[in-house]
């Protein structure tokens, strides 16, 4: 009795929604994820340091080149005073010069008159256009230091700015992982910033198995359901295919759901744009197949024998 009862198979339990029902006669069926058309990108900032301004939110549109968040930068905004008074220093210096150099050009002029009169030696003419030669190093000399100065302005302004992280292009801030206060590390960070992208249209990523993929045709029709709620249901347009197979890493968490198998990606645009539809969620994509269609056979030669591949 123990084991007639324990033998007994357990019916399975039915699903909380019934999953969508492709509405080909014949089809390739995929697990979609919505997301960006532009994939979602990960923000992150060259600069390492301290948040002080956050000036988006989550769901925030922007712009290309507005400010997203800005890193600390009191040190650099100290730099900066410190080289534009050198700058303006630099520039004092030039006049001083210039001005020293006015002056012995016209004794040197007074020299030479003198020289042609005989009234002072060569000796003391040659002195004069020492002097001139030396001034006029120290005019080209003190415009050197203010181009230097320029620069090190320049350099600590550049620096000011890559504080400032902006958006790469139009678009909306779809997470913010970061707050003001906190420190964001610079490089690559395994929990992105702030994940960013556009989202009009919403494109599908389909993952479709690599035994099928011979059967997507890019002109074929797909259609898409939403995963929890198949009355949200939309065609698709495809726009483009990943043309490297990868392995499979969108799991869509069913118990017979194989994950030792690798995928073809397809990428679809959503045409509805009405929908509650948003990115991360998970579709049921359907492409339309025509039922005649199968694997071509073409006979190989080899030596003396004759095989059949399946291309």
């Amino acid at each position: 009795m123990t084991v007639v009862s324990g033998s007994k198979s357990i019916p399975p339990s039915p699903p909380v929604v019934d999953p969508g029902a492709p509405p080909f006669q014949s089809s390739v069926a995929g697990a979609g994820i919505v997301e960006a058309n532009t994939e979602n990108i990960a923000i992150g900032t060259l600069v390492a340091g301290v948040v002080s301004e956050i000036y988006v939110s989550v769901g925030s549109d922007v712009k290309a080149r507005e400010p997203l968040f800005k890193i600390d930068d009191r040190d650099l905004q100290a730099q900066l005073a410190i080289r534009q008074t050198a700058l303006r220093v630099a520039r004092a210096n030039v006049k001083v010069e210039k001005a020293q150099l006015d002056d012995l050009k016209n004794q040197l002029a007074r020299a030479e008159i003198l020289s042609r009169k005989q009234v002072i030696s060569v000796d003391e003419l040659d002195r004069y256009r020492y002097a001139v030669a030396t001034a006029m190093a120290r005019v080209a000399y003190a415009r050197a230091e203010v181009a230097s100065a320029q620069a090190q302005v320049k350099e600590t302004e550049i620096n000011l700015d890559r504080g400032i992280v902006r958006a790469p292009r139009d678009g909306k801030v779809l997470q913010l992982k970061i707050h003001a206060g906190e420190f964001a590390p610079a490089g690559i960070t395994q929990t992105p910033l702030m994940l960013f992208g556009s989202t009009n249209p919403l494109y599908v990523r389909v993952d479709v198995d690599e035994n099928d993929a011979w059967r997507v045709d890019p002109a074929a029709p797909a259609f898409a359901f939403l995963r929890g709620n198949r009355e949200i249901k939309t065609a698709l347009k495809f726009v483009r295919f990943e043309p490297y197979v990868v392995p499979k890493k969108s799991l869509t968490g069913d118990s017979t759901e194989r994950v030792d198998t690798r995928v073809l990606q397809v990428i679809y645009s959503i045409e509805s744009g009405n929908l509650k539809i948003f990115p991360g969620q998970q579709m049921d994509v359907f492409i339309e197949t025509p039922d005649h269609l199968t694997p071509s056979v073409a006979p190989v030669q080899s030596g003396d024998e004759t095989r059949e591949i399946r291309s």
